[in-house]
């Protein structure tokens, strides 16, 4: 009888190894980014208790870390498609030029909310249509609309700020930014909305495979009726709608709209997308790699200031950190080939 149990313990023990190695392969990146992100937070715990055993440092982490999260998600589809997009940060302004207008006129705070979040939308679709239908490389694109939507920015409200104090107990206010206690924050609620949201889109709809296609291979995406066109210029609209909603919180936060913001979102928003392992190359990439990610980078600046490291260290671990990050995907992605 031995005999029989033995063959049987090792076919079922080969079996387990067998789809331990099929998981590591297929979530190399994703363990990987979690694995920066546990040593990150032992160092900073044991190097800075007092900061790290209080719950203060991570409410401020879930009120910041979702103002260019937001972005990073849907941002994560671009890339996965092998595009690239620089004009988000000033698409947040613009959206919020969208919401004055509307709720200067008529007092309605959700009118220019929906105002908002349509501006950012038509402004990324507008990025989609030069990209799709001029031929425009992407990324050079991108950086000339990151200037002319910041043109359009300064034009129209003339380089002033605008104030609407009188919104902060105002109920959609409330439901966006208002705090909850003294841990969790509305941002962050939303940021996992809308992580959920591209996850969906990535993994459970027909879009989202169109998006790696076109990322791996876009000739054989053509070739298998993939409408690429159609689909690269909403992946470019989804990003501006998410920079709007944005946008917006991060004005509602503060109860003023500045012409600069969104101008200091772009190296976040762009390294918790590498950080997460989405390749630049496109074709993989995920959500869940980004939302990591977001917070490797959200915790290196408090963790530096927290363990007593000045601000001059701060650009220099940061780049450290990402280059780090990204060697790693690419090693284990080398590996589990």
């Amino acid at each position: 009888m031995t005999s029989h149990v033995e063959p049987a313990r090792a076919e079922h023990s080969q079996d387990i190894r067998k789809t331990a190695l099929r998981f590591a392969r297929k979530n190399a990146s994703q363990m990987g980014i979690v694995s920066v992100l546990i040593v990150m937070w032992i160092w900073f715990f044991f190097a800075a208790p007092e900061t790290f055993q209080s719950k203060e440092i991570y409410a401020s982490l879930m009120f910041s870390v979702p103002l260019y999260g937001i972005v990073a998600l849907p941002l994560t589809m671009v890339v996965i498609a092998g595009e690239m997009d620089l004009s988000f940060g000033s698409i947040m302004a613009v959206g919020m030029v969208g919401f004055w207008y509307i709720y200067d006129e008529t007092g309605s705070l959700e009118l220019a909310f929906v105002s908002s979040l349509v501006t950012g939308f038509l402004a990324g679709l507008v990025n989609g249509i030069i990209i799709v239908k001029l031929g425009i490389p992407s990324l050079i694109a991108t950086i000339g609309t990151m200037f002319f939507w910041r043109g359009v920015v300064q034009v129209t409200i003339e380089g002033s700020m605008k104030t609407f104090f009188e919104l902060r107990n105002a109920n959609l206010s409330k439901v966006l930014v208002g705090e909850t206690n003294n841990f969790w924050e509305h941002e962050m609620f939303w940021m996992i909305v809308v992580a959920v949201i591209v996850w969906i889109i990535l993994n459970r709809h027909q879009f989202g495979a169109h998006i790696y296609l076109i990322g791996d291979n876009e000739a054989s995406a053509r070739l298998m009726g993939v409408n690429v066109d159609r689909t690269r210029m909403l992946i470019f609209a989804y990003v501006g709608l998410a920079s709007a909603f944005a946008g917006v919180m991060s004005s509602l936060q503060l109860s003023t709209f500045f012409p600069t913001l969104g101008e200091g979102q772009l190296m976040p928003t762009l390294s918790s997308v590498f950080l997460g392992g989405t390749s630049v190359f496109g074709g993989s990439g995920t959500i869940f790699g980004t939302f990591v990610g977001c917070f490797v980078f959200g915790f290196i600046k408090p963790g530096l200031i927290a363990i007593g490291m000045t601000g001059y260290w701060t650009q220099l671990i940061n780049g450290s950190v990402i280059v780090a990050s990204v060697a790693m995907h690419m090693f284990l992605r080398r590996r589990m080939e």
